[in-house]
């Protein structure tokens, strides 16, 4: 039978092609996007979702290192490292309150801890980490209609502490505490449970029990010791403890930098100052799918770079006695110091100091007095007195004469040591001046750079502005301005008042009998002088050094170079005059001269002496202040090519007192030559 189609059916059938045409084009159009951005997402940015897919399912844990150690300049060990055995604490990203307690609870069947500081606030929170006390105290309570939980978990704390709900027997609060230390860290940072005094029957039984206590591990914490006394910390500084936590005026910065709560950080002076180089890098543990049971360790972790300083540790601890006996037994005396510094490159090779208690005799170890402990010096000062009135001219190295006299003005009379009635009156050029510690002189030569014009009996008008002029070339050597050291705390002295009210002590300050200098001030203004006009910046540290193989001094990471701060501007044969000065203090023919038993030592030394009339109180009601002196002295030896500048100072000794300051200087002097520096080929 032959079938009919008709026109309609015609019509039809050809639209059904062209239809689908359009269907599949879309479709293909649509594949094609597809696969493009399939490609782009797997080839050109694969690795960028890739690693967004780790990081979110991955996490690192940070694990503690060794802190770096602290050497002196021949390579013994000032600061080091103690190993204890410790417990310690990894929490796993998702662990809920009531699983630390539980962890906590089961913790404390082994193990021991302080609970000692356990504030009530805590003992409150460990007793709601049991499910059953929370329960029954969210219970009894109502809270407002729309309270936040933090508010009300904020009540229930308060109903806790209110009633004293929680234990504390003995049991009770080493769980707490144990909590504390637990619930207080961060996801995936490690803190010590238990840093030091962990028995090996502790962690022998929680070694065993490792299983049941997730995060929980036996490892080793550090603290530091001091192989050669403790005397040392109160230079390099100290090292915050496990139980102090981190220092609370520091403690959101260092969070901020990946510490944990209770890791060991610096908290003064180089081991504060040095904290990055001397922290390390923590270990880095990766963490699959957040739990610590899939964790691959990725980095070891880097110990703590180490300082090697210029103080050397045996001359250190001999100039530390020497100073302590120099002091002992001398009435009001207030304490005693010394600095030994490299005047070429500005190294310290010792400081030492001891403050002293003169109602009860008690001495205390000081050295960074030396750096922070202001003293009116005395002549020690002269030096740079001389200095500026050579830079401004008032005098020449060929025209320096004046007659050493009592200067009676403005109805004050002041005069030199050995001329106090004027039956002494001599010519001076500048170096006798020095070699005498002619006060006179130095009044003169301050009147000189003022403009005043002085005779006897004439009314003190000199120009106040005499004040900045000689401050202003006593900072060219360091007096009176920071020295810029690397301990941190410095002082930059005590200024008196000047002005035309106060004008009087303007000549007081031209013979160092005014402002007030730290010892570090001192050895920087000898230093400028020894080394032919370069004020360099003194400095403890020497280099940061890595570690070998072996744990001991590896190689030079970083060296100190001296810093010059600033030139003083003076011709070679205006500082002859003043080193020549230093060298008669000493060495020369004046019956007068202030340094003659330094001439014992070898090599030979130049030298200032310094004698202050000072003053000390007791502070207590009633009593008068009595009448004191002060002995220093600033030095520096060979005297032809200078390799070492000592510095000493004695404050509030008994007004008799005599060489003390030279007594100490002469036995400084003779421990440098033995422990630290060989004088052979020296001239003598």
């Amino acid at each position: 039978m032959r079938k009919i189609f008709h026109h309609s059916d015609r019509g039809i059938n050809s639209k059904v092609p062209f239809r689908l045409n359009i269907i599949l084009t879309v479709v293909g159009a649509l594949f094609a996007i597809l696969a493009i951005q399939l490609a782009y997402l797997q080839i050109i940015n694969g690795n960028q979702y890739k690693a967004e897919v780790s990081r979110s399912d991955n996490s690192v844990k940070y694990g503690n290192v060794q802190r770096g150690m602290i050497y002196d300049s021949t390579g013994r060990v000032l600061v080091g490292n103690k190993a204890h055995l410790a417990i310690l604490y990894t929490k796993g990203l998702a662990v809920t309150t009531s699983e630390i307690y539980t962890i906590a609870n089961k913790l404390s069947q082994y193990l021991t801890v302080d609970s000692s500081s356990l504030t009530p606030r805590q003992e409150a929170d460990y007793y709601l980490a049991n499910k059953d006390n929370l329960s029954k105290i969210s219970d009894s309570m109502k809270f407002p209609s729309g309270s936040k939980p933090n508010e009300q978990y904020a009540a229930e704390i308060k109903k806790v502490m209110d009633e004293k709900l929680y234990k504390t027997d003995k049991d009770t609060m080493n769980k707490a505490a144990i909590f504390q230390k637990m619930s207080g860290s961060y996801q995936l940072s490690t803190t010590y449970i238990k840093s030091t005094g962990v028995t090996n029957k502790e962690a022998a039984t929680i070694g065993e029990h490792l299983s049941d206590m997730p995060g929980v591990q036996v490892g080793n914490s550090w603290t530091r010791e001091y192989p050669n006394g403790n005397a040392i910390q109160s230079i390099v500084g100290t090292v915050s403890s496990e139980k102090g936590g981190l220092p609370s005026d520091r403690i959101n910065s260092l969070l901020s930098e990946g510490y944990s709560r209770n890791d060991s950080v610096g908290q003064s002076y180089l081991e504060e100052k040095y904290e990055p180089a001397l922290r390390g890098s923590k270990s880095q543990t990766l963490v699959k799918g957040g739990s610590l049971d899939h964790a691959i360790k990725q980095y070891g972790g880097q110990k703590g770079d180490n300082l090697q300083l210029t103080i050397n540790s045996q001359f250190e601890k001999k100039i530390q006695t020497l100073v302590e006996n120099a002091d002992r037994g001398t009435g009001n005396s207030t304490g005693a110091y010394a600095v030994v510094m490299n005047p070429n490159t500005g190294g310290i090779i010792g400081l030492a100091g001891v403050n002293r208690n003169p109602e009860t005799g008690k001495m205390i170890p000081n050295a960074l007095g030396t750096i922070n402990n202001s003293i009116v010096m005395g002549s020690v000062v002269k030096g740079a007195m001389v200095s500026g009135a050579l830079m401004d001219k008032v005098i020449t190295p060929t025209n320096s004469v004046f007659t050493d006299k009592p200067i009676l003005t403005g109805g004050i009379r002041k005069s030199s040591w050995f001329n106090y009635d004027g039956n002494h009156d001599v010519s001076l050029d500048a170096s006798t001046a020095l070699e005498v510690s002619s006060n006179s002189y130095m009044m003169q030569l301050a009147m000189k750079e003022a403009g005043f014009h002085y005779y006897e009996g004439a009314p003190l008008t000199m120009n106040p502005n005499i004040f900045n002029v000689m401050r202003g070339y006593f900072n060219q050597f360091g007096l009176g301005t920071l020295t810029g050291i690397d301990l941190p705390g410095e002082t930059k002295g005590i200024q008196g008042p000047g002005g035309s009210a106060n004008i009087g002590k303007a000549l007081d300050l031209s013979y160092g009998n005014y402002d007030a200098y730290t010892p570090i001030q001192v050895a920087q203004y000898i230093s400028t002088i020894a080394n032919g006009g370069y004020r360099i910046e003194p400095h403890v540290v020497q280099n940061i050094r890595a570690s070998n193989k072996n744990g001991k001094l590896g190689r030079i990471k970083y060296s100190v170079t001296p810093t010059v701060l600033n030139k003083v501007d003076m011709t070679p044969a205006q500082r002859k005059v003043v080193t020549d000065g230093f060298y008669k203090v000493v060495h020369g023919t004046n019956q007068y001269r202030t340094g003659i038993t330094l001439n014992q030592i070898k090599p030979s030394v130049s030298a200032k002496t310094g004698t202050a009339q000072t003053f000390y109180s007791s502070g207590k009601k009633g009593s008068k202040p009595q009448e004191t002196v002060t002995l220093s002295l600033g030095s520096f030896a060979p005297s032809n090519n200078p390799q070492v500048v000592v510095v000493v100072a004695i404050p509030n000794l008994p007004t008799n007192s005599e060489n003390n300051n030279i007594n100490l200087a002469q036995e400084i002097y003779k421990a440098y030559w033995k422990y630290v520096q060989s004088d052979s080929g020296l001239e003598k």
